[in-house]
């Protein structure tokens, strides 16, 4: 059965035993059910119990198109082989949630790429944050002027969706090893929140870890728990993240954390490595270890049940 990672309050946040447990299986797939903030799981493919959903949608992450070395020399194709997951789910996806590094290197041709790729996903609508390889080259200008409109900022924003209420951030300018809100972010949540019921699903999504994965490797944000404190008021809140290429989870309190996996490539696991980087596996196992994430609402139980999916099984 998956381990939870746990909290650990005296060390740098992870539950060390729990999280080599969690990887051994991470790219198996895992259903997810947050329900006020306690996460129960179960194997991805076997029968759910639960309720049929009011609505689903789905993450993606890291597509890095452009990146074309021996970690994946072909990225569009396996961002392909995701839209082609995602179009054979038994229940089309309201909407897409990409939390980041669309591109590679920001240029003009990869972006159109992308969109050209993710044209053919059968869902309502895309919704987009950056990552740090869509913002580093321009300080973002070219990601907002294709995807950034309406937002705040660096490209911040929220919505509602069915009684959940959906809030996208931005975690990736002006880096500094660490991810990073900043003042004027941390004051529009606050005012964002200040309008929703307390009983009302909060779902945030942003490219950086909103939780403390591996500072070691930049994998958290300074700031976040300036952030989280204005959610500590809300009975459901779930956290999604890209950006590590794995999938990791953390419950504290009533927040759910969730990373996904990449439909690029794979990363180490935090101090597998002497650093965070793009990682070589034999062929036959790279759609294993990478994926997407299908997310089922069930607005009676104010539920969120996660299924992350690799793009092939292992084998």
């Amino acid at each position: 059965m998956p381990k939870r990672i746990l909290h650990d309050q005296t060390g740098d946040g992870i539950d060390r035993r729990g999280f080599l447990e969690c990887m051994a299986w991470a790219g198996t797939g895992v259903v997810w059910t947050a329900a006020g903030g306690l996460l129960n799981s179960r194997a991805f493919g076997k029968p759910d119990q639960a309720a049929h959903g009011d609505f689903t949608f789905v993450q993606i992450s890291d597509s890095h198109i452009g990146f074309n070395k021996p970690a994946n020399p072909d990225v569009t194709a396996t961002l392909q082989a995701a839209v082609d997951k995602i179009n054979a789910l038994p229940r089309q996806p309201d909407f897409i949630i990409h939390t980041g590094d669309l591109t590679h290197t920001s240029k003009p041709g990869e972006f159109d790429n992308m969109d050209q790729v993710l044209k053919g996903a059968r869902a309502g609508r895309i919704f987009y944050v950056p990552g740090e390889h869509d913002t580093s080259v321009d300080d973002g200008k070219q990601y907002l002027e294709r995807y950034g409109k309406g937002s705040a900022g660096n490209g911040w924003y929220s919505f509602d969706h069915k009684g959940v209420h959906f809030v996208a951030l931005v975690n990736v300018v002006k880096l500094e090893g660490m991810g990073r809100l900043g003042e004027d972010q941390l004051k529009w949540l606050e005012a964002d929140l200040k309008a929703r019921s307390s009983s009302t699903p909060i779902v945030l999504f942003a490219h950086i870890p909103l939780w403390a994965v591996y500072p070691e490797w930049g994998w958290g944000t300074a700031d976040s728990e300036q952030a989280l404190s204005h959610l500590k008021r809300f009975g459901s809140v779930t956290v999604l993240n890209g950006h590590i290429h794995q999938v990791m989870q953390k419950v504290e309190g009533r927040l759910a954390f969730h990373t996904a996996m990449s439909t690029a490539f794979p990363q180490p696991a935090p101090g597998s490595a002497p650093a965070a980087g793009p990682m070589k596996v034999p062929a036959e196992r790279l759609r294993s270890v990478l994926g997407i994430s299908d997310v089922d609402f069930v607005a009676r139980k104010r539920t969120l049940a996660v299924v992350d999916a690799p793009l092939a099984p292992e084998g």
